[in-house]
């Protein structure tokens, strides 16, 4: 990526916490920035988060090729652990100011290694992150475009969604620990079998969200390990991730309440011990509403077709709401797949999504 700015005549650099920049345009005025990431979960797909670092490169080659004037520096960022192992959006909270020593010392991923750790074999260290901070007078705006990673606008039969804010979620690593024995010789009633804690949870969510939650509300478990692990052996220990999610903040503490009484109530019927660690806090977060109607005239201006929505998934914009003008724009995800190999995006949508940031970069910067 750092090749394809320089290619393009960018100033570019690596910061230290391993966000991609490329800056087109004055180096000392306050910018819009154009940000979205270039990592993925494990066998993702190719649009998530690289659809918005390729095409706001883009707009900087058509702003070049047909010498238009624009009054402010343009900068593309290519962030850094969006998709969070760690817990959060380190190159996005670096960015933003969002980090401190403590966290980054004790951050770890649910195989136990430390953030810092990770940083080190990259040839990075958690001081130099902390340095990737910018100014938000450094900042004129910041615009994202991204995928929806989910089927909304491709069953609205729309093209374009105008997003006016981002669900806060929450994540959470629990332990179910009871005891190990086996499958033949322990009675069914005198077991303390994690999995069934497990079990039992997964068919309280559904629960939860209907007397805590609103239409907006996700409760998922997303990974679960199994200890120790074999056919015969009645598992001693479960762990697993909970991510919760909801546009209000209040609904969110209801959520994590309830989910800590529901597993402290089945751990004591299944004679277990139930320990949880809170991995990451988001609070919802709402875009600049100025920049959401230029994105929307833009948008009614090309004849799009379009909706205004929320976001359920979390994105790097989030972190840059209180400090500069934010909008988000996204194009349909076909079948609504994402995180996956055979996401896709059809390219007519990626051109009209693309064209969008460009009208809306071009309203800005002048």
């Amino acid at each position: 990526m750092m090749e394809k700015f320089k290619s393009c005549g960018l100033t570019t650099h690596m910061d230290g916490a391993g966000n991609v920049c490329g800056r087109f345009g004055d180096p000392d005025k306050p910018a819009i920035l154009i940000g979205s990431h270039l990592d993925s979960v494990p066998a993702g797909g190719m649009f998530d988060g690289t659809l918005g670092v390729i095409a706001g490169l883009e707009c900087i080659r058509v702003i070049q090729e047909n010498n238009i004037d624009v009054n402010c520096p343009i900068e593309i960022i290519g962030t850094s652990e969006e998709e969070g192992r760690f817990g959060g959006m380190l190159g996005a909270q670096a960015l933003s100011g969002h980090l401190t020593l403590d966290w980054l010392e004790k951050a770890r991923d649910p195989k136990g290694e430390y953030l810092k750790d990770a940083l080190e074999k990259c040839g990075l260290n958690i001081h130099e992150t902390l340095r990737a901070r910018r100014d938000p007078s450094s900042m004129k705006a910041f615009l994202e475009l991204h995928i929806e990673q989910g089927p909304v606008l491709e069953n609205s039969h729309k093209c374009i969604g105008v997003v006016d804010g981002i669900s806060g979620v929450f994540k959470w690593l629990v332990k179910l620990k009871g005891k190990a024995d086996h499958a033949g010789t322990a009675p069914m009633d005198m077991r303390s079998d994690a999995f069934m804690g497990l079990a039992d949870f997964a068919h309280e969510i559904s629960r939860i969200i209907d007397e805590e939650g609103t239409d907006k509300s996700r409760l998922t478990i997303g990974r679960v390990d199994l200890k120790p692990g074999y056919a015969h052996t009645i598992p001693g220990e479960a762990h697993f991730t909970i991510v919760g999610r909801d546009m209000q903040e209040d609904i969110m503490h209801q959520l994590a309440n309830s989910c800590r009484k529901v597993l402290s109530s089945i751990a004591r019927k299944h004679k277990l011990y139930f320990e949880y660690e809170q991995m990451s806090w988001l609070e919802p977060k709402y875009f600049s509403p100025e920049v959401v109607d230029l994105i929307e005239e833009e948008v009614k201006a090309l004849d799009y077709s379009y909706m205004k929505m929320p976001s359920g998934a979390g994105h790097d914009i989030q972190f840059f709401t209180d400090l500069t003008p934010t909008g988000l724009i996204f194009i349909p995800s076909v079948g609504g797949v994402s995180h996956a190999p055979d996401e896709w995006s059809h390219w007519d949508d990626v051109e009209k999504g693309t064209q969008v940031l460009l009208n809306t970069l071009l309203r800005l910067a002048r």
